[in-house]
């Protein structure tokens, strides 16, 4: 089916019954199901009976409402009901929306006399360093709600203990403030937490709100990034246990499975874990995303995976390397720091729902307003009015006039040409046309640069890796990019228009538990000459049984969260810095610490990073260990069959050098394992459309899944 965008398009059908998976964690045949709520809309993706069906239903208000909905549908489809679902995967906005819409609860936040501003000085760089006008957001936590104890703890211990009855005081003072939620980061807890331990468990039985103390939430040293984690947790965790309590109960009652919820990490865990850790759920739909490009994309053959999440509220990128998505304990939303692991997500106010306007200038603008799902973009007929990407696609002819969305919306097409000419009008270009190549163009340069991002800036070419496009709107802008990157392949996955929902399926269950313990490495590998020990650069000189100790620990935390620890697969890694350096790198680290190995991966991870290592002190600062429980990837294979060809229609290609070329329409589901595309193409299906440009060709893989590449000049792809 024609379609503008996988979040841009409200009731869309079933993919064709042709397509298989197979897996599951208990065999092959459990029906299993993935739920992806988006900024738009809400993606679904069932495997029963070795069928892979697909349903799409706008998100809605309360998350869960829309879940269901879209639970129901695909059930529908599948002929089964809801009770017949034996695992049940989940990935949500509820945290992050808090975040962006600052619609968490009242928090307080209680710490060590005389840091009571931590959270507003924060640190001094500015977001924009010229600008001495810039400002910072606001704190989560208003100076009136955040309080102080007299305690204090050193890196060493604590130094002065706190006074039960003046936690138990304190407590009436939060009661009477009206807090719905209560953060504790007490200074150098991190390093011993019988402080902060005894003010959280005190302020548990004394109030009937959710307390997070920072040594639970992140035990890692540096204050503001440990406080302001620890704020979050306790900012959205109230609208977590809410909203996990509703769908477990509301699953219950139609006899679903408790839904195994997604984590930042790429990894999924059971209901109870992220209502008590709730910082751990912020972009759980991206991360979902990649797991599946990971899952369903070979990078043997490249340097690695972009991927390319194209919504109807903005695209998401990420690497994806050695099979592996790659993660970040360093992230910002909304300008708040969180150090929590994550799968590394770079976003961008880019969708096919997002808004063009001109600036005060006069230039031609896209995002990150959006039109949302209501009213939607000018061509949804449902009262939108203003133009956005979507409207320009069907300008220049990628979405088809002559099809309805999933055979239930009809495209209002005149709609969006108005919306175009109004924005001409103001732009001062000539036609709807004209507006529409710019913002197709305008959209495209905001999202390589982002693409940049990830690769250049990180000392990576992005010509030696693939790009996979999903999303609704991902394979019909990946060609594009690639283009303006010099990238020669595209991949799009066959469930694209679902893949953060298909993800779900094949993610892992992971935990993460991290320590800081700031000592000196000692290691052959140290420079005779540096002047400097270990001890001098740190408070001590690492030892290796005391190490050894602190992993036990985090490994018997990760366990302890695992549903089957037998069948855990546990890893160990260390954060290192070269003595008096201010980040740190994570390098593996084996069953039995050794120095030295462990100096040899940092110099080299250094190198990779950043071009040289140093003949220098090493310090390790965290220790990190992840459990991991492997999930079962589904395995798709595809059955195209029938006459594939859907007709032709005009498509305007910017640069191509031709007002419009006569472009082949196909219906993907029909394709054959082993068809050959030539540019110019369109590849409908119910989820979303991709764009085979000119300059580039395209074959069905086996399993459904199409690749794109780029070829020298068009006569290359002509004479395939």
């Amino acid at each position: 089916m024609d379609d503008s965008n996988a979040n841009d398009n409200s009731d869309v059908p079933m993919t064709d019954n042709d397509l298989h998976a197979d897996g599951g964690r208990a065999s092959s045949s459990a029906t299993r199901i993935g739920v992806d709520v988006g900024g738009t809309f809400t993606d679904v993706a069932l495997t029963v009976d070795d069928r892979l069906v697909t349903a799409k239903v706008p998100t809605t208000d309360d998350q869960h409402v829309g879940v269901l909905e879209g639970i129901s549908k695909a059930c529908d489809r599948a002929g089964i009901e809801p009770a017949a679902i034996d695992e049940f995967a989940h990935a949500m906005t509820v945290s992050v929306n808090a975040l962006l819409e600052r619609g968490g609860a009242k928090t307080a936040l209680v710490t060590t006399e005389g840091f009571r501003d931590v959270l507003e000085i924060g640190r001094q760089n500015r977001p924009e360093l010229y600008d001495l006008e810039a400002e910072k957001p606001d704190p989560l936590v208003p100076r009136q709600r955040r309080f102080e104890v007299d305690e204090r703890t050193t890196p060493e211990g604590v130094e002065r203990a706190v006074d039960p009855d003046e936690v138990r005081a304190l407590a009436a003072d939060l009661r009477e403030s009206e807090a719905e939620a209560v953060a504790v980061c007490l200074l150098h807890s991190y390093a011993d937490p019988e402080n902060e331990r005894l003010v959280a468990e005190t302020l548990r039985e004394e109030l009937d709100v959710p307390v997070s103390a920072s040594h639970e939430v992140l035990a890692e040293f540096r204050e503001f990034e440990r406080t302001s984690t620890t704020a979050v947790d306790a900012y959205v965790r109230p609208a977590i246990d809410n909203y996990v309590g509703r769908l477990v109960e509301e699953s219950e009652d139609a006899g679903i499975p408790a839904p195994r919820i997604m984590q930042a990490n790429g990894g999924i865990t059971d209901p109870e874990t992220v209502r008590e850790h709730a910082v751990t759920t912020t972009l759980s739909g991206p991360a979902a995303g990649v797991v599946g490009a990971a899952a369903t994309v070979d990078d043997a053959d490249v340097e690695g995976l972009v991927t390319f999440d194209m919504g109807g509220t903005s695209s998401d990128v990420s690497l994806v390397r050695d099979g592996r998505a790659e993660r970040t304990t360093d992230a910002e939303i909304d300008g708040l720091p969180i150090r929590t692991p994550m799968v590394d997500v770079n976003t961008v106010g880019a969708g096919g729902g997002s808004i063009a306007w001109v600036d005060s200038g006069g230039a031609l603008r896209v995002g990150p307003r959006s039109s949302g799902a209501e009213p939607g973009p000018a061509c949804y007929g449902r009262g939108g009015t203003e133009p956005t990407v979507t409207d320009a696609n069907v300008v220049l002819g990628y979405i088809g006039s002559e099809t309805a969305l999933g055979g239930e919306m009809t495209l209002d097409v005149e709609t969006a040409h108005d919306a175009l000419e109004r924005l001409a009008d103001e732009a001062g270009l000539e036609s709807a046309l004209e507006a529409a190549r710019g913002v197709y163009r305008v959209a495209n340069a905001t999202m390589t640069r982002t693409i940049r991002s990830v690769t250049v800036e990180r000392g990576h070419d992005p010509r030696e890796f693939a790009v996979v496009a999903f999303g609704g709107a991902g394979p019909m802008h990946a060609a594009a990019l690639a283009d303006s990157l010099e990238v020669d392949r595209v991949v799009v996955p066959r469930p694209g228009g679902v893949l953060s929902a298909f993800g779900l399926l094949a993610a892992d269950e992971s935990y993460d538990a991290v320590r800081t313990v700031g000592v000196g490495l000692d290691c052959e590998a140290r420079s005779a000459s540096d002047g400097r020990t270990g001890s001098e650069a740190t408070r001590e000189t690492a030892d290796s049984s005391e190490l050894e100790d602190v992993y036990d620990d985090l490994v018997e935390n990760v366990l302890a969260d695992a549903s089957d620890p037998d069948a855990a697969r546990v890893e160990r890694a260390a954060d290192c810095r070269y003595a008096g350096q201010s980040f740190e790198l994570t390098v593996p680290v084996d069953e039995t610490f050794d120095a030295d190995a462990v100096a040899e991966r940092f110099h080299a991870a250094h190198e990779r990073a950043y071009g040289y290592a140093m003949d220098e002190s090493l310090e390790v600062v965290n220790l990190r260990a992840t459990a991991t429980i492997p999930g079962t990837e589904p395995t798709v294979r595809h059955k195209g069959a029938g006459d594939a060809h859907l007709g032709s229609r005009n498509a305007h290609f910017p640069g191509a050098g031709v007002e419009s070329r006569k472009t082949t329409v196909y219906d993907r589901d029909r394709l054959a394992s082993g068809a050959a595309i030539s540019g110019p193409a369109i590849l409908e299906q119910a989820e979303s459309t991709t764009v085979v440009p000119p300059n580039w060709g395209g074959e069905i893989l086996e399993d459904g899944t199409l690749v794109m590449r780029r070829a020298a000049d068009e006569t290359e792809v002509s004479e395939r």
